[in-house]
């Protein structure tokens, strides 16, 4: 019996981690479940992995989520975020330890937001609020952008950036609203509603920063998805970061990742239209040299051969010919130099008419208050007594507000 102790029946570790990796395998439970605990030791790896801890009063258990899950999670949790882990244990042999293989994360409470939002959804959806066929182009060239968000949010400060140096033609009007919170849904509605009362406005951003899924939720409520379907002027959504999505982006004739983005996509930039009437200028005054050359080299040609064929009884029909030619090639150069000329006015035509200081010589004025600079835009922008500042297309005169009316300020303030 000494001897048997010696006998080679033993298991390896591989063969001990191999079955153990198959029982867990074969467990119906730890292959599907979720596991609520709080987070810690996260890690994410410049691989794009995560690596974390989910833990409880009396254990914990070591997480693992590759990079191909982990980019389509809703939220990055952080440490002491309580949350639910979808996922498998399995055996990590190198170390012989047991781990959750995750391939979904919420926080705690987070799956009957989920439900809400997926059901939500498959509504819309079936009424055919998100087929493509409703789906709205906006102008390539918009005169007023309704911007619908919180006036004091970051998001609000980057749409005007881009606005200001993509497009800076384009009239700006804020429908402010709160963006986060219960009382925002409503108010998100009538902000929408202000606009499509604009009837001058061209294009609607409806955007907000990024945040939690909470802070977001406003934006999978209904009422919002549905006062954004019934708009009659287009809408692009920006809301939270390019991976955030909400119901209102389904709904939406357009969806950008990011208020700066939707600001992007509403206009075209002026500096490449600037490029593209230098480029088109340049392409007309080719083409019209090209013409030029391939006439004088035919008009050359035929000289030679006239030389040629010298004959004095061809001389004659010859000359006629050539001076028929010549007639025809001065009539078509001069009708093609006349039809470049007057496309080119027209587009210089065009160009000239976007330009402010066109608009004030056709008798509009820009009026600031003197104190800060600010551009009065409506008469709740400056109170009796302000001093102002007129520009005219030739110059500038100093006033001073003596009166207002009222009953046009009360319009100013439904907008």
């Amino acid at each position: 019996m000494f001897d048997d102790l010696f006998k080679p029946h033993g298991l390896s570790v591989t063969d001990v981690t191999r079955h153990i990796t198959a029982l867990l395998n074969a467990d119906d439970i730890l292959s599907d479940v979720w596991v609520t605990g709080e987070i810690s030791n996260m890690t994410r790896a410049s691989s794009g992995h995560w690596y974390f801890t989910l833990k409880d009063a009396n254990a914990q258990l070591r997480c693992v989520m590759w990079r191909s899950a982990a980019s389509r999670q809703q939220t990055t949790p952080k440490d002491g975020d309580s949350v639910e882990v979808h996922g498998k244990v399995q055996v990590y042999a190198a170390r012989g330890e047991y781990q959750l293989y995750a391939d979904a994360l919420r926080p705690v409470g987070m799956g009957d937001l989920y439900q809400q939002f997926e059901r939500l959804k498959a509504k819309l959806q079936g009424e055919g609020l998100f087929d493509a066929d409703r789906k709205r182009e906006h102008p390539a060239f918009p005169h007023q952008i309704g911007v619908v968000t919180s006036p004091t949010a970051a998001a609000f400060q980057d749409i005007q950036n881009v606005l200001r140096r993509r497009f800076p033609l384009a009239r700006v009007i804020l429908s402010p609203t709160p963006v986060q919170g219960t009382t925002a849904p409503p108010q998100i509605v009538r902000a929408i509603q202000r606009l499509n009362d604009h009837s001058a406005v061209d294009v609607i951003l409806l955007c907000r920063g990024g945040g939690s899924i909470e802070d977001l939720w406003a934006f999978n409520d209904e009422a919002v998805a549905r006062a954004v379907a019934a708009s009659r002027i287009p809408i692009i959504t920006g809301v939270g970061h390019e991976t955030d999505f909400t119901i209102v982006d389904f709904v939406a004739d357009l969806r950008a990742p990011t208020p700066s983005a939707a600001a992007e996509m509403a206009t075209p930039d002026i500096a490449e239209l600037r490029q593209m009437v230098d480029d088109r200028d340049a392409l007309m005054a080719a083409s019209m040299d090209d013409r030029i050359a391939a006439g004088q080299r035919e008009l050359d040609a035929l000289r030679r051969d006239l030389t040629r064929r010298s004959p004095t009884e061809s001389i004659a029909a010859y000359r006629g010919q050539v001076a028929d030619l010549d007639r025809r090639l001065s009539r078509q150069q001069t009708a093609l130099i006349a039809q470049k000329r007057e496309r080119l006015a027209a587009q210089s035509r065009a160009l000239h008419s976007a330009n402010p200081r066109s608009i004030l010589a056709r008798g509009y004025a820009i009026v600031t208050r003197s104190g800060d600079g600010v551009r009065v835009v409506d008469t709740m922008d400056v109170k009796v007594g302000d001093a102002i500042t007129i520009q005219l297309n030739d110059g500038d005169l100093k006033a001073r507000v003596e009166d207002e009316d009222d009953h046009e300020r009360y319009q100013r303030k439904l907008f």
